[in-house]
């Protein structure tokens, strides 16, 4: 990137007077001032949109922040993660677990009832 030295914007500002002259030159200001303005405006109500419909995304500084130094942004990512990871390792430790117990315990089926042997019912033929 360039880099604007206090000699270059000295030129600058003086080829800018000799080209627009003294008597254009606040009009100029005036319509650059109100574009920029304008574009200003413009951007908020870009980002007032998009933090309406993306709640959870992080603010411009923080964006800025990220594409200046993404290795920073993985080193955070990878804290929470073994911050995560080491909550989780905590909670298993902590929570006791009976080994003797059955984890699944299903109701035992009924014994079956001998049937009452009824005199006037017909014999079964499939016992003989």
């Amino acid at each position: 990137m360039f880099s604007l030295s206090p000699i270059k914007i000295m030129v600058i500002v003086a080829v800018v007077l000799l080209l627009l002259g003294p008597d254009k030159l606040p009009e100029v200001a005036h319509k650059l001032g109100s574009w920029w303005r304008t574009l200003k405006n413009l951007q908020a109500r870009v980002e007032s949109e998009v933090r309406q419909a993306i709640p959870d995304l992080p603010s411009s500084g923080d964006i800025a922040r990220i594409a200046r130094s993404p290795v920073n942004l993985l080193n955070q990512l990878a804290d929470r993660v073994d911050a995560r990871e080491m909550e989780i390792a905590e909670e298993a430790d902590s929570a006791e677990v009976d080994d003797e117990a059955p984890l699944i315990t299903r109701p035992s089926p009924a014994p079956p009832t001998p049937r009452e042997f009824d005199a006037s019912a017909p014999p079964d033929p499939s016992m003989n």
